[in-house]
């Protein structure tokens, strides 16, 4: 694991964090994180996407050990943020897989640099997630009260009860991630979030893409994941039974789907 400095744009660097596999000769995978984890959420993957992949894991900015640089960021801040990763690591390609906040940045990828990817995986998430006024209400939150005070809430949203009372060392490590994310670089990301629209742009995605919802998701639903599916041309769809994480709670059957996807 390694820290690099990368240039999103001419007057932003940031030290980002990341895992890349050693060079075997395999195509390259991104995987990208949701908001408030960071890139051992895709722990339950790791080993499968391993044989088959070259991972290149990494910490969005202001979440794990990347910087959580001042201000509000963007979704275009984040996208930057991984072509200028690739860049210095010297991927010229490579397959992306993101979940939430990561999916996000996946539909900019694919909107704006589909020359980059490969395949393309959208996880729980949505070309518009959410209002301005509940963002600004979890930003006020976090600035007010810290990470602490948003915890049980989201974890409720991101595992069905079932999952949450059969797993509870499941839950604890997720909810360990969150009381470490930095609350500024947390706020910030959810102000990327409040201000992304891409409905009118997610039509501009021409990489071969598959959707991923959960069943019962209740921050993305399968009508946001329907919505890029009839969007985006091609595009396939599975739905789990799984809440927001679906990497996490339904991992014996996402794992093997994904990379169906990714290796057909």
């Amino acid at each position: 694991m390694s820290l690099v400095k990368v240039r999103a744009g001419t007057q932003d660097a940031v030290e980002i964090f990341y895992e890349l596999d050693v060079d075997r000769g395999l195509p390259a995978l991104v995987l990208s994180n949701s908001l408030g984890t960071n890139l051992f959420l895709w722990e339950p993957q790791l080993t499968m996407f391993q044989q088959h992949f070259r991972v290149l894991r990494y910490d969005t900015r202001g979440h794990g050990r990347s910087e959580a640089t001042p201000g509000s960021y963007s979704i275009d801040q984040l996208g930057r943020d991984v072509v200028a990763l690739m860049d210095s690591l010297g991927v010229a390609k490579a397959s992306f897989c993101g979940l939430s906040m990561g999916g996000m940045v996946g539909q900019w990828l694919g909107a704006n640099a589909s020359e980059r990817l490969n395949k393309l995986v959208l996880c729980n998430t949505a070309a518009k997630i959410g209002t301005t006024e509940i963002w600004n209400a979890r930003i006020a939150q976090v600035a007010a009260e810290g990470m602490s005070s948003i915890i049980p809430g989201v974890l409720e949203r991101w595992f069905t009860p079932e999952f949450r009372a059969a797993t509870p060392e499941v839950v604890l490590s997720t909810q360990r991630m969150l009381e470490s994310t930095d609350p500024g670089g947390y706020a910030a990301c959810c102000a990327a979030i409040r201000d992304m629209d891409l409905r009118g742009r997610v039509a501009d995605i021409c990489v071969p893409t598959l959707v991923v919802t959960g069943a019962k998701d209740p921050v993305t639903s399968p009508s946001d994941g329907r919505f890029l599916v009839e969007q985006i041309a091609g595009a396939e769809y599975l739905e789990l039974m799984a809440a927001h994480l679906s990497n996490v709670e339904a991992a014996a059957v996402f794992t093997p789907e994904v990379l169906r996807f990714l290796t057909a």
